[in-house]
């Protein structure tokens, strides 16, 4: 049975009941629900704040070895990343120069990711700088990894096509040139036998009489068969494939034409004194990747060191060229 509630009015001196309707009691119970409530909530996060339930330690001791890893797999990608170095050193300054190929350039090499961040997923992750670091080195790894593969590649095409590259280097001289008593004019600032100005001579000039043989100094293809009154009178252009290409002037014949395969030793022309010359003489030219370069350092086929030194030395000499 329910206790009765009494209280005292002062006005009348005496104890007056209490009387309760359906409200009051809905909100004394209302209160002192929202009381256990906070009250239990404060507890909890006490208790929580305390004490660990066995759930929350295994996942604390997971976040940690995590963390761990990610540590170590940081540390273990800066040691490959100085392996990955080492060999893009060996592969741009030591396989790609013995078979004359340019380096793979560092814009390629470490060329970053762009458009959307693919890591923004990260950023709310506890220790979010290691995390994404670690991420972001091992994809740049793996893309520099990819590069590497990709030329290892090349250099074993490379590597499969030195003979024929050996083949095709403009190895010899374009004439028959005993006791190198045809050298003539070399490479470098000449006087000009018609103009008789100051000029750079892109090339060098062998002394021989009209229709002594020229021979092409490499396999290659012919690529042109030209005819002047001027200039190098008339000319050939043979392609040797690797970027080499070599000039045969002042012809006074042909012997190929455009089109034809050729191979080293091969005779294509002779030798003649056509467009502006001042003298029976070839001039030959060798250019690599489109720029003409010294021919003195390809003769490393039929010149001994001694007949070498002797060749430069006469064409050094020569103040003036025939053309």
């Amino acid at each position: 049975m329910a206790k009765v509630k009494y209280k005292f009015n002062p006005e009348t001196l005496s104890y007056d009941k209490v009387e309760r309707n359906l409200k009051s009691k809905v909100n004394r119970f209302l209160l002192l629900f929202a009381a256990s409530l906070v009250m239990s909530i404060i507890l909890v996060v006490v208790f929580l704040q305390f004490y660990e339930t066995p759930k929350m330690r295994n996942l604390k001791q997971e976040n940690r070895r995590l963390l761990t890893q990610y540590e170590f797999m940081y540390k273990n990608l800066e040691s490959i990343e100085d392996v990955l170095a080492d060999i893009q050193q060996r592969d741009d300054n030591l396989y790609r120069v013995v078979f004359e190929a340019d380096p793979i350039p560092n814009s390629i090499r470490k060329a970053g990711f762009g458009g959307v961040n693919k890591y923004a997923k990260l950023e709310s992750m506890d220790n979010s700088e290691l995390v994404i670091n670690t991420a972001r080195k091992l994809d740049m790894i793996a893309k520099e990894a990819y590069i590497q593969s990709k030329s290892y590649d090349e250099v074993l095409k490379l590597a499969l096509d030195k003979e024929e590259m050996l083949s095709s280097i403009p190895a010899v001289m374009p004439v028959a040139n005993k006791d190198m008593k045809r050298t003539a004019s070399g490479w470098g600032f000449r006087i000009h036998p018609i103009y008789k100005i100051r000029r750079f001579h892109y090339g060098m000039d062998f002394t021989a009489p009209i229709g002594t043989e020229v021979y092409a100094t490499g396999d290659g293809t012919v690529k042109e068969v030209k005819r002047s009154h001027t200039g190098f009178g008339q000319w050939i252009v043979i392609d040797h494939g690797f970027g080499y290409e070599t000039l045969y002037g002042h012809l006074n014949e042909f012997n190929v034409k455009r089109g034809q395969k050729v191979k080293r030793g091969n005779v294509i022309g002779y030798v003649g004194s056509k467009g502006t010359s001042s003298g029976p003489h070839l001039h030959y030219e060798v250019h690599k990747n489109g720029k003409a370069v010294n021919p003195q350092y390809y003769y490393f086929k039929d010149l001994t060191p001694q007949e070498y030194e002797k060749m430069i030395a006469i064409s050094s000499n020569m103040g003036q060229s025939y053309d």
